[in-house]
């Protein structure tokens, strides 16, 4: 009885790639333009320079924290297994989830451009952890 083994699909990989380069670009934009990054959450800039100062420095740890998701998604998707990559893609959506509860409780909006992507992410991690396979 011949089993079918979508786990194993380039294309899951190629989609997992996708996410990797948009975590990248998310990362690099919050290193480079802080205020920008701090918008895309609907967060509005402090006013005191002290306050700034911290605020865009929190941004920097954000921005690499989503470097470093982008970063561990390309390694696993090129060197790694199919399982690796499924679960960093489902810890992704966590992130994500997380990211959409702060809008929802601090701005009271925008949490939707990321709870929308992460069952995204636990769909395309779940495929990868051979959940569409057959038995």
């Amino acid at each position: 009885m011949a089993t079918s083994s979508f786990s194993h699909s380039p294309y899951l990989r190629i989609a997992a790639s996708v996410f990797g380069a948009i975590l990248l670009s998310f990362g690099i934009n919050a290193i480079l333009r802080p205020r920008n990054a701090l918008e895309l959450f609907g967060f509005e800039p402090p006013a005191s320079a002290s306050d700034k100062a911290l605020v865009d420095s929190l941004v920097v740890i954000y921005g690499a924290r989503d470097i470093f998701m982008g970063l561990a998604i390309h390694a696993a998707a090129y060197f790694g297994d199919r399982r690796a990559l499924g679960w960093i893609l489902i810890a992704g959506s966590g992130v994500a989830f997380v990211d959409g509860a702060v809008c929802r409780a601090h701005v009271g909006r925008g949490e939707w451009n990321h709870w929308g992507y992460a069952p995204v992410l636990t769909a395309v991690g779940g495929m990868l952890l051979g959940v569409l396979d057959g038995a």
